[in-house]
């Protein structure tokens, strides 16, 4: 038999390997399983951050709204009854409007040169029924007066205080030729002012000679009684408390 030769058989192509033949493309992560992995890994300091979120905002709706403010004049420093206002004792002061009264002062020109009738503590706002003026009566039944007296006893006016209750006695005669008689012309009626408060300066009295001067709130009857007594004889006053 004729010999069959033999050849080589050619080597056939070694199979693809499998995870190439089924591989799929990569394709990149979702912004969802990338903020899943990232949570995973920091789970303390994401929870630290909600934390810290919440407690911002829950800050912020506790915390009130700026309130509405408004600006009034208060004292700069304590001020002692009498005392003539300049620039360096008035304060702007921002406070609720709540706090403003009637006649309460937002303007320095309404104030220096000013004489105060009562003493002042820092911070105490001004207003018109603290002052030497009209403003005095603020409160007083209607009607009321704000009367000058003159007292026989100039010294004897620092033993009273704005404030105070007195009754009003005249005395004329002379307990020589005429017999002396005394009689009470206002009972009970407030002091407004006197001269013995400290920084007079004429408020009352154009003249500026104020000594011995007296300021009361009398009823339009003992207006009546009061005005011009010092010409009728000598006038003394008589400190009293306050009626039941």
């Amino acid at each position: 038999m004729p010999a069959i030769g033999l050849f080589p058989l050619r080597a056939s192509r070694p199979a693809a390997r499998s995870n190439q033949r089924n591989a799929v493309p990569r394709t990149g992560r979702s912004g969802t399983g990338r903020l899943t992995a990232w949570l995973n890994r920091n789970r303390r300091l994401a929870v630290a951050l909600l934390l810290c979120g919440a407690a911002g905002i829950a800050v912020h709706q506790l915390t009130p709204a700026p309130a509405h403010t408004v600006s009034a004049l208060a004292a700069a420093r304590d001020l002692p009854a009498g005392a003539t206002l300049g620039s360096t004792d008035l304060a702007a002061i921002n406070v609720l409007p709540s706090m403003l009264s009637a006649g309460t002062f937002t303007e320095a020109t309404g104030l220096n040169g000013k004489q105060l009738a009562a003493p002042l503590r820092m911070g105490q706002l001004f207003t018109d029924a603290q002052l030497v003026g009209p403003g005095l009566l603020t409160g007083a039944p209607p009607g009321s007066a704000a009367v000058p007296l003159r007292m026989a006893d100039p010294s004897s006016i620092r033993l009273v205080s704005p404030g105070q209750l007195v009754n009003v006695v005249l005395t004329s005669g002379s307990g020589y030729e005429q017999k002396a008689a005394s009689k009470v012309l206002a009972t009970a009626v407030p002091v407004l002012w006197t001269s013995a408060e400290e920084g007079q300066d004429g408020q009352w009295l154009s003249s500026g000679d104020s000594d011995g001067l007296m300021v009361v709130a009398a009823t339009p009857a003992e207006a009546s009684a009061l005005a011009g007594a010092s010409t009728q004889g000598k006038l003394f006053f008589v400190l009293v408390g306050p009626g039941p």
